[in-house]
């Protein structure tokens, strides 16, 4: 993994670790109200509405080509590395597919627009879509993108496209994993979060090491508890 890598990883993960994660994950509260209105019109289960899409982490809105660069773009944000995972690993890109058949419905032009943007600024600058970019080349795209630099983009913005996947990206990790990402506590593990623990003693809040007491737990075990 190059320092750039490194360096991209530890951005994200400092920004969790400096309090981004609260409580069982950092999913917005509008996912927790379509939770809760699926959970009004839906048969109960022990499996939470719409947890995943499919094996390849799309269907729920992406088509194939977006969710390919999705998944790309996500992974440059939060790239993977041995022992270390990335936007991948962690189910990002299964995440934003859902949030958008969801709780962030009303960002489906957005991506729409975001992403034909991208890829027409891919095309004139490097004669590729991104998916078919180096990774160095992704990069700088990417880098254009943060600092308002690459042309073409309307609505979006290249930085509020940006920003707005990065956020995603940032949700898709660490969130819990309930809501389709952050898959086997990829995240929660990155940064020692031992989610959802029925009781932390004073000891344990006081403490400034990583809580080691009882296996990492999410939502969803809790509720099919009696």
């Amino acid at each position: 993994m190059s320092e750039h890598d490194a360096s991209r990883r530890e951005f994200l993960r400092a920004a969790v670790g400096a309090g981004t994660v609260a409580g069982a994950g950092i999913v917005p509260e509008a996912l927790a109200q379509t939770r809760e209105q699926d959970k009004k019109s839906t048969p109960e289960t022990n499996a939470p509405p719409h947890s995943q899409s499919n094996g390849e982490g799309l269907g729920a809105f992406l088509n194939r080509d977006d969710a390919a660069t999705v998944a790309a773009f996500t992974e440059r944000l939060m790239p993977g590395a041995p022992g270390k995972p990335g936007a991948r690993d962690a189910g990002v890109l299964n995440y934003i597919d859902l949030a958008l058949a969801g709780a962030y419905a009303d960002l489906q032009d957005f991506y729409r627009r975001g992403l034909a943007q991208l890829d027409q600024y891919c095309r004139e600058t490097h004669r590729e879509p991104f998916v078919h970019l180096s990774t160095g080349q992704q990069d700088a795209v990417i880098t254009a993108l943060e600092e308002g630099k690459a042309t073409g983009f309307t609505w979006p913005t290249a930085q509020e496209f940006f920003n707005t996947l990065r956020t995603h990206t940032m949700e898709g990790m660490f969130a819990d994993p309930l809501y389709g990402g952050n898959k086997d506590f990829a995240g929660w593990r990155l940064v020692g979060f031992p989610g959802a623990q029925p009781i932390f003693t004073r000891t344990d809040m006081q403490s400034k090491q990583a809580f080691i007491r009882a296996p990492i737990i999410g939502l969803q075990a809790q509720t099919k508890k009696p």
